[in-house]
């Protein structure tokens, strides 16, 4: 079987090829230099070549704040890409997954969003993501819709990072206490994609790892673990003034992925100790 990786150089996209090629599939890794998926004849032209029988789209403008700024930019390759993919997986017949966003929801409701809640993304981001999902959707039958949140892995930014670098030159940090989600690390995400795959079983799926938390408690178990002395100071999303809002709460529901592949991903704060160690933090 060959599967083609969009956004191959990026954070979750480098998991998911070493985790194919791990179960021995052939891989075709493709980064925004060599697939430029805003391009329709280009991503015909490579997709009708390689001929994969899987399409997975990680490809992604992921700057929430940036895309308030350059809407046009989030859209072409949030929305236009994977439309582009999904035109040429019909061609072929192949099977697309999609990888999409917990902002696609308002955040208004206090218990966790299942996959048949009605969307309602709050800024461009959310807004172009969800442009992504009905595209593919409209197109094809095969594709895997999977929302997901907070990720963090080896290969690129993210959160704790973020965090990490900040408490090498600040002592006091102040993190949102009034956002609340999943923290997942990529790898436990491109695992249950490879997993998911295998079944056949299309449509929308939720992964994320499991336990809520809040961004100030994610923090706080970051400097923790770390046995770092920084001071975090929690603070509500109002007192940050950013470009784009952000729901208060997008937890989501992973029903129809526990009963489709059999298992729920770890919490987050196993998925944290992992990678820290990977890290050498730990």
């Amino acid at each position: 079987m060959t599967i083609l990786v969009t956004g191959a150089s990026g954070m979750l996209g480098q998991d998911v090829v070493a985790e194919f090629r791990s179960r021995n599939a052939k891989v075709i890794a493709k980064d925004h230099l060599s697939l430029d998926i805003t391009k329709l004849e280009h991503v015909t032209q490579v997709i009708s070549r390689c001929k994969p029988a899987i399409v997975i789209n990680c490809a992604a403008y992921t700057d929430v704040d940036g895309a308030e700024s350059e809407p046009q930019k989030a859209y072409l390759i949030n929305g236009l890409g994977p439309r582009n993919l999904a035109l040429a997986c019909r061609k072929i017949q192949a099977v697309m997954v999609q990888i999409s966003t917990d902002y696609v929801f308002d955040g208004k409701q206090k218990h966790p969003y299942g996959i048949y809640e009605p969307t309602n993304p709050l800024n461009i981001y959310g807004k172009s993501k969800l442009w992504g999902e009905r595209s593919v959707q409209d197109i094809l039958k095969s594709v895997y819709i999977i929302r997901t949140s907070w990720l963090f892995g080896l290969g690129g930014k993210n959160f704790v990072e973020t965090m990490l670098g900040l408490g090498n030159k600040d002592k006091s940090i102040q993190v949102v206490d009034d956002q609340f989600g999943c923290p997942t690390f990529t790898e436990d995400l491109a695992q249950a994609v490879a997993d998911l795959v295998q079944t056949d079983c299309y449509g929308i799926y939720h992964i994320t790892n499991q336990n809520p938390t809040s961004w100030f408690k994610f923090a706080e178990t970051i400097f923790r673990k770390c046995n770092a002395q920084n001071k975090i100071i929690p603070c509500q999303t109002k007192e940050m003034d950013r470009p784009a809002k952000r729901p208060g709460f997008t937890v989501l529901d992973p029903f129809p992925m526990r009963e489709t592949i059999g298992y729920l991903l770890p919490g987050w704060d196993n998925a944290l100790s992992r990678y820290l160690a990977k890290r050498g933090k730990l």
